[in-house]
């Protein structure tokens, strides 16, 4: 399942499971590559968040260069990948 984020609060969407964060932005290449493969992963919780909309967030975690994935587990960071992933490296992450 793919969410935007809009107006909610990262950390209140983060609070409970496993989640996977996607830094992004349109205009980004490797971002729409690694938007495609996203796309197929159904099973997991995504939540992208675009830099050009929320440069606050990206300010806040580091992000420097994108893409940038990130793995949240019941609120807390536990991983985090930068530039484009195949799934089988995305799904490692998650472990």
């Amino acid at each position: 399942m793919i969410k935007y984020l809009k107006d909610e609060k990262l950390e209140d969407l983060v609070k409970e499971g496993t989640y996977l964060v996607d830094f992004y932005a349109d205009w980004c290449g490797p971002c729409k590559m690694l938007g495609s493969v996203l796309e197929t992963m159904e099973d997991v919780n995504i939540i992208k968040i675009n830099v050009d909309e929320h440069p606050e967030l990206a300010s806040k975690y580091g992000v420097m260069s994108i893409p940038v994935l990130m793995v949240f587990k019941n609120g807390v960071e536990t991983t985090k990948s930068m530039g484009f992933q195949p799934e089988e490296s995305i799904r490692k992450l998650l472990d």
